[in-house]
């Protein structure tokens, strides 16, 4: 299996953290040596290890802000 590389650029702010360290962030991250995007994951303490995540484009990351913007929370 290819080895993936990334490179966190920018942390915006944390999500949650679980009792074990892992904290759910929004972070700006080049996977593989290509442009930024935006990205909600858990990550261990350190970052040594990362949970399942969803990875945005600028469009996909204000469309997610305009729908939450819409919603009554």
């Amino acid at each position: 299996m290819a080895e993936i590389k990334y490179d966190i650029r920018e942390t915006f702010g944390v999500l949650s953290e679980s009792s074990k360290g892992w904290r759910k962030e929004v972070r700006s991250i080049s996977w593989n040596d290509r442009e930024p995007k935006f990205d909600i994951r858990e990550w261990a303490p350190n970052d040594e290890k990362m949970g399942k995540g969803i990875t945005l484009s600028k469009e996909e990351i204000r469309n997610l802000r305009d729908i939450l913007n819409r919603m009554d929370l």
